[in-house]
């Protein structure tokens, strides 16, 4: 039984700790992205550098999708390790009344955001690779806003944008704070931490919708 307790600590530990990692990506994938809103110059150009830049796409871009991969997988595995120890159910349990909503259905605003990812990748990683490697265009830093807005010229497409980043929010309300309690971050500075983790968990998601819907209704 220890032996069990420790193994389903440890992967709730690198659950976390995955987690956090795709929360640091998470902001600097936005701040690249909102300067399409301030700045079509600025985003070209880092969006240039990010997709190019040796460093960027020989280490941290596989290291990101194992990350992705990592945390979805643990996510299954310990839900079905959390489904096991329910077995036996109490008649006095009522989940509403010990967890919130969020917790109590994280693999499915999780299954929802992966489905978001791979829908993402379709739509821009995907043709960046055949754009650089497979049809061999020439480089040309001045092309990505112009694919940007093209995405979002299509109302399904942003309506698909907006829904999963919604999940996304509900998603990290409970994952983003709880990833620091599973590491063991538990001090005076705990509560601080919550309202940040809420913040972020809040205008993140609502930073990339309305990053979506400025570039559809500004295109109509």
């Amino acid at each position: 039984m220890g032996g069990l307790i420790k193994s389903s600590v440890a992967k709730k530990f690198a659950m976390a700790l995955s987690g956090l990692f795709l929360v640091l990506f998470l902001g600097q994938h936005f701040t690249i992205n909102f300067s399409s809103v301030i700045s079509p110059d600025t985003f070209n150009e880092w969006s240039h550098f990010m997709g190019t830049n040796i460093l960027v796409q020989a280490v941290l871009q596989p290291v990101l999708i194992f990350g992705v991969v990592f945390h979805f997988v643990m996510g299954i595995v310990l839900e079905i390790h959390n489904r096991k120890a329910r077995a036996i159910n109490y008649v006095s349990y009522k989940g509403n009344r010990n967890s919130s909503w969020m917790s109590r259905n994280m693999i499915y605003s999780g299954l929802v955001v992966l489905a978001f990812l791979g829908l993402h990748f379709y739509d821009f990683w995907v043709p960046e690779l055949v754009h650089k490697y497979i049809e061999g265009h020439p480089e040309d830093a001045g092309r990505y806003y112009g694919e940007l807005v093209e995405k979002f010229q299509d109302p399904i497409r942003v309506i698909l944008y907006v829904v999963s980043f919604i999940f996304l929010m509900l998603h990290l309300l409970h994952g983003f704070s709880s990833s620091f309690q599973s590491v063991g971050w538990n001090n005076k500075y705990a509560k601080g931490l919550r309202g940040f983790t809420v913040a972020y968990a809040i205008i993140i998601p609502l930073g990339f919708i309305f990053i979506a819907l400025y570039h559809y209704i500004n295109n109509l």
